[in-house]
């Protein structure tokens, strides 16, 4: 029967589907239980809300209504955390913006997400007044009084800033919270932009939380979890994969700036660190500290790593070299929150180089261009259905339907499924090599020659060339101490890989190119070696 709006306003408060809700229940249950610790600083469950409430009640009071962006443009901070809950409560939408980008990238997500406040790092303003889109106002975060250097609007209220607000226990609370349902946006994730523009992801309060349970029951996160949180927050992984539904459970969350190897060793040991996720890059880098086996690491049960793919000879040295600690493959992306399978640590020891099953609310196959299902073993595009899922992408019909094609969301990653439903990475479609007609993957390439004990890091990639069209090619990092040349690279190549698949040509580097989330950045190989001289 149809309830007059006053009753269904009520329906949806009592319901509270969404993360302010979520985070209230937290609050009630664990209150005085340390949150979150940063710095010098600790949060309660309790006291985190409590500011976060101020926050809400302070972008509203600037003007802001809900539904209006608000973009986050700074480094890891217990500021950027209060910010981000502030404006889930407030009933705003959050742009996490990665904190190195300058110019007209920087331009692009401000004016297409329509931010109407940038809420940035004091030592960020100069890049901010440098980009020609800025919002209406800007704010700090933490660290600077005012906003220097930050746009001006003739109705523009004053500066503030986020970590004074947060800690003033004086400051005005909220009055009342505004009706937020699942299908509220609530965040805009923007995608890399490898091939196009960055897209945004419109996440709402419901494909979060439904993204959270997932977390909290295939990757095991418990209120005993004492985590190290060092991956950037911007980024969906740390955020959405740990820190968040690691609150809900009541589990404590160490956050720092950075994943600084020598850092990230000394702190696991000293604050007894139980689980860590970070992507193959900062673990190999971690593994190639020479401070490593130096460290107490056996407070570590759990080691999570995913965003990109883990070579096989990385992750069998890592388990080698953390025996007790029980590794967790997480794969997935932005679009589905971003978590879609886990290979648990049960499952290692049998198909170490599986990405894992399904996770409690996504429903995944492996389809040809008609969308039917291949069989075990044939290689196709990965496609899932979850309510996890983006509502779309913000301002961009074109590219919604075509992610969307057939009912599925369409990942753009080439896989298999095994006999029991395992599922298989390959590589992102982009990054399959097509050389003389015949299909590399270049994770393949990869593996072989990281079985080469000169070789620390690797990368594969397609370069043009005029006999082959794109001609498979390896950057090398070599480990500290060893030498190795490109021939001798391919020689130890040949008793792994078919002729075709062989590197036509071996490039050694010093480091290899990664956004601060750690990732690869292959697009920018292929750029700078695809230029003329």
């Amino acid at each position: 029967m149809p309830q007059d709006g006053i009753v269904q306003d009520e329906i949806v408060a009592a319901r509270g589907t969404s993360i302010g809700g979520a985070l209230a229940r937290a609050a009630r249950r664990y209150g005085d239980r340390t949150a979150l610790r940063y710095g010098e600083r600790e949060w309660s469950f309790a006291r985190l809300h409590r500011a976060a409430r101020r926050v809400a009640r302070r972008l509203g009071d600037l003007g802001l209504r809900p539904g209006d962006r608000v973009a986050a443009f700074g480094r890891n901070s217990d500021a950027y955390v209060v910010a981000w809950l502030g404006c889930a409560i407030g009933g705003f939408i959050h742009v996490p913006v990665n904190y190195a980008l300058t110019g007209e990238e920087l331009s692009y997500i401000l004016g297409q997400s329509g931010a109407r406040l940038v809420l940035h790092d004091a030592e960020l303003a100069e890049t901010l007044a440098g980009a020609s889109r800025r919002g209406e106002w800007a704010a700090t975060l933490a660290g600077a009084e005012g906003s220097a250097g930050a746009p001006s609007a003739p109705s523009a209220p004053s500066a503030f800033d986020v970590l004074t607000v947060a800690l003033d226990d004086t400051a005005p609370d909220l009055t009342a919270e505004p009706l937020i349902g699942a299908d509220t946006v609530v965040q805009l994730l923007y995608t890399s932009g490898t091939t196009a523009a960055p897209k945004g992801a419109m996440m709402t309060h419901g494909s979060l939380l439904a993204e959270y349970q997932s977390c909290i029951h295939d990757c095991r996160l418990d209120g005993t979890d004492r985590t190290l949180a060092a991956l950037p927050l911007y980024h969906s992984a740390q955020m959405h994969v740990f820190l968040m539904p690691l609150l809900l459970v009541g589990a404590s969350s160490l956050l720092i700036q950075a994943p600084a190897p020598k850092l990230c060793l000394e702190l696991i040991e000293r604050h007894r660190i139980t689980s860590f996720f970070a992507p193959p890059t900062v673990w190999v880098s971690l593994l190639r500290h020479p401070d490593f086996d130096a460290h107490d690491l056996g407070s570590l049960e759990k080691l999570y790593y995913g965003a990109s793919i883990m070579p096989v000879p990385v992750l069998q040295e890592l388990r080698r070299r953390l025996p007790s600690a029980k590794p967790y493959n997480c794969y997935g992306q932005s679009e589905i929150g971003p978590l879609a399978t886990v290979l648990a640590p049960d499952e290692h020891e049998e198909r170490p180089a599986s990405a894992g099953r399904p996770i409690l609310n996504v429903e995944t196959r492996v389809v040809d261009a008609d969308m039917k299902d291949l069989p075990p073993g044939q290689h196709g595009e990965i496609v899932h259905r979850s309510p996890q899922l983006m509502a779309g992408y913000w301002g961009k019909e074109a590219e919604t339907a075509e992610a969307f094609q057939g009912g599925w969301f369409h990942s753009g990653d080439v896989g298999y499924l095994d006999e029991a439903g395992y599922l298989y990475i390959v590589d992102r479609i982009k990054d399959v090599i097509n050389t003389g007609g015949v299909v590399v993957a270049s994770r393949e390439v990869e593996e072989a020659l990281y079985t080469h004990p000169a070789v620390a890091e690797v990368a594969v990639v397609a370069l043009p060339d005029p006999k082959w069209i794109e001609a498979v090619t390896a950057f090398v990092v070599l480990r500290s101490g060893q030498t190795a040349t490109g021939e001798e690279l391919v020689t130890h190549c040949r008793q792994h890989l078919a002729p075709f698949k062989l590197p036509k040509a071996v490039h050694f580097v010093e480091s290899l190119p990664r956004n601060t989330a750690g990732k690869l950045l292959k697009r920018e190989l292929r750029r700078s070696h695809s230029e003329p001289a």
